[in-house]
């Protein structure tokens, strides 16, 4: 189980951490756990792209991005797609990480038929919440306990970690803030030109 602890961090160090950690879905009674290979990172007020931006001060959709790392902020995108982030961000701040891709582990009969076949499953946020079940229903849930966790996993060394900027938005377009392993099959767009990570 990764501890509430590790998400206390700013939110681009989160982002990194989570490669490599575990999704684990008992949704339905049905297990399925994937690894996480994509990440983007959300921070607070100071981010025209997050949810959290200044522009819109704290609501009830995004509420939970101000509140205790470690829950499970869901949200649908353009009215069609279930997005899964993982809030994070150090004390009093604001911040969540979402979850672009994932490498299955187990379960791929069940992610299989929710996805009713069409591939990829996992490679994008909308696929992988199909996948793993998860819905508006997961809004505010707390990783720690079924039907949904955030486990340990492997380890990822910084070189095989990629850093773009994020995808699919219209503000802070520039700022390299989307880290994905290269080379694995659930990143949902490895073509974009990337950067290494980079260590002061």
């Amino acid at each position: 189980m990764i501890s509430p602890h590790a998400l206390t961090h700013p939110v681009p160090a989160v982002a990194r951490h989570l490669l490599g950690a575990v999704l684990e879905s008992r949704v339905d009674n049905e297990r399925v756990c994937a690894v996480i290979v994509e990440t983007e990172a959300y921070l607070g007020p100071e981010d025209a792209a997050s949810h959290a931006a200044t522009r819109s001060g704290i609501t009830p959709r995004n509420r939970l991005m101000f509140e205790r790392p470690g829950r499970a902020y869901v949200y649908r995108s353009y009215g069609v797609h279930w997005c899964l982030n993982i809030v994070a961000h150090p004390a009093d701040g604001a911040g969540a990480v979402l979850i672009r891709g994932l490498d299955l582990l187990e379960g791929q009969p069940t992610a299989h038929r929710r996805r009713r076949g069409r591939p990829p499953l996992t490679a994008g946020p909308g696929r992988l919440t199909q996948a793993l079940g998860v819905d508006g229903s997961l809004n505010g849930h707390d990783l720690i306990e079924p039907p949904l966790r955030l486990l340990e996993g492997w380890r990822v060394p910084d070189s095989m970690v990629r850093v773009t900027p994020r995808i699919g938005i219209t503000r802070a377009v520039d700022a390299p803030l989307r880290y994905f392993i290269e080379r694995r099959p659930g990143v949902s767009r490895s073509g974009i030109p990337s950067l290494p990570i980079s260590r002061p």
